[in-house]
């Protein structure tokens, strides 16, 4: 077998283990909820905690690959996943257990700033899309998994194995990615970690979250939310006057920004996100609240999204390679905007067999647009900084995931009441929303999804100015 199929099963393995993983917490948030009787803040920061701890630090932890080598970061991302995971499976109260998540976000932001550097190492440049075409199988195949691991084990057995199964996984990914990585060599000169860009950067996502989380749960006029809200633009600022004007090895390099397809490739990104990561948590509220289906049926209607992704996205890597990324990235754009427009006229008597469809072209346009937009970014990297593009990409993708999550929250918090979208959220409503509740609920997703769908028509046209990358082949020495 070739090296690079070889890396890419080491790869696929990390984000097969971080899709079933990002799918199962969802499912097992009721039994959670019940045995650590943990309250909504709780429950919210199980999912934001993983999700913080990846955004915060995957731009950080792919310098450091870049300096002390990625197959060592890779298999280190492994062994932290392997033990926040066990540690989450055997959490006895629900704050340690956010702790332990965000120790898990920890593993999972090294896994995922190698991933691609490591992918973008071993094939050419005219074959990455192929590679992260494939990645897409992967990932809509993990997606599938955790759906029925989940019911299988939420049903069966203990909301623990849903974290402890990650440990036999996780063991054969570090040993499989040790005997098969090689060595790449790195010709940058050796630089030093930026801590205070890496603390100053990490403590203005937090206090962004906070206030947001806060004034969802709580109040918008609260002195938590305010405060927290007010001081998280300072830290953003001085994060970037310490990069641009202190900092002797700045965590991001600006100078990646002067290349138009990489700035307009991850702008493009950053918005996508924004726009769709909350659309299937809105969907599943619908299918609970308005259909009457429980959280495990509700998500099985999330399969056809990950399975038209997983048949899609190889054809659409192979494309991105023969005629560039903005197109193909772009279609996939409008096609995603068109299902937006499609769940903004959800209704009380939409059948399930159409949310079905819709799910699928959603994932037709996943398909489409992400593995060329990352093979857009990768090719527009030096080869001796994948690791911090694809810190860059992960940072402005995860931020856009973060604020999706916390807008729509928001949305559904101004529409019914907040103990009502924590029943919908870990999963414990029963039965149908009353006629009122259900069409003031119809109308906030409704505006969510238009809004959704007007960030996408901005994203297209960012993907559109992009212009064409270049996609020569690029020699790589290894030892």
């Amino acid at each position: 077998m070739e090296y690079k199929w070889k890396a890419f099963s080491v790869t696929s393995v990390g984000s097969l283990m971080s899709a079933v993983d990002s799918t199962i917490v969802l499912l097992a948030l009721v039994p959670i909820a019940e045995e650590l009787s943990s309250d909504y803040v709780t429950m919210v920061w199980v999912v934001i905690a993983y999700i913080l701890a990846n955004t915060a630090l995957v731009l950080s932890l792919g310098r450091l690959a870049d300096m002390y080598g990625r197959k060592r970061m890779y298999n280190f991302g492994f062994v932290i996943f392997i033990v926040g995971s066990a540690l989450c499976g055997l959490a006895a109260s629900g704050l340690t257990l956010v702790g332990f998540r965000a120790l898990q976000g920890v593993g999972a932001a090294l896994l995922a700033a190698n991933s691609f550097a490591i992918l973008s190492e071993a094939f050419p440049k005219n074959e990455r899309g192929r590679a992260f075409g494939g990645s897409s199988i992967v990932w809509g195949s993990g997606t599938i998994l955790g759906i029925i691991l989940g019911g299988v084990i939420i049903t069966y057995t203990s909301w623990r194995l849903i974290f402890l199964i990650n440990v036999p996984i996780g063991a054969f990914g570090t040993f499989w990615a040790y005997r098969t990585l090689r060595v790449v060599k790195n010709n940058a000169r050796k630089r030093s970690f930026d801590f205070p860009a890496t603390l100053t950067f990490t403590l203005g996502l937090v206090a962004l979250l906070l206030g947001v989380t806060w004034g969802i749960i709580y109040s918008w006029t609260s002195l938590t939310t305010l405060v927290s809200i007010a001081v998280s633009p300072f830290f953003f600022l001085f994060f970037v006057y310490w990069e641009t004007k202190r900092s002797k090895d700045p965590v991001v390099d600006f100078s990646f920004f002067r290349n138009r397809v990489f700035t307009l490739s991850i702008i493009t990104a950053m918005i996508q996100s924004l726009a769709l990561f909350s659309v299937n948590f809105l969907l599943i509220f619908y299918l609970e609240g308005i259909a009457g289906l429980s959280i495990l049926t509700a998500s099985y209607l999330i399969i056809p999204m990950a399975l038209a992704s997983s048949i899609i996205g190889p054809f659409a890597g192979v494309l991105s390679d023969r005629f560039g990324a903005r197109i193909i990235a772009s279609i996939g754009l409008l096609a995603q905007m068109i299902v937006l427009l499609l769940l903004s006229r959800l209704t009380t008597n939409t059948t399930l067999l159409q949310v079905g469809v819709i799910e699928a072209l959603y994932g037709v346009g996943s398909g489409l647009f992400w593995p060329a937009n990352t093979s857009a970014i990768m090719a527009s990297s030096p080869p001796e900084s994948y690791g911090v593009a694809s810190g860059i990409m992960n940072t402005f993708r995860n931020s856009g995931m973060v604020m999706s999550f916390a807008l729509a929250l928001s949305a559904l918090t101004g529409a019914i009441p907040t103990y009502v979208i924590y029943q919908l959220f870990i999963g414990t409503f029963s039965g149908t929303l009353g006629p009122n509740y259900a069409t003031a609920y119809l109308a906030g997703q409704s505006f969510a999804f238009e809004l959704s769908a007007g960030l996408l028509i901005l994203a297209a046209v960012f993907s559109l100015a992009r212009g064409k990358e270049t996609r020569q082949v690029a020699s790589v020495s290894r030892v």
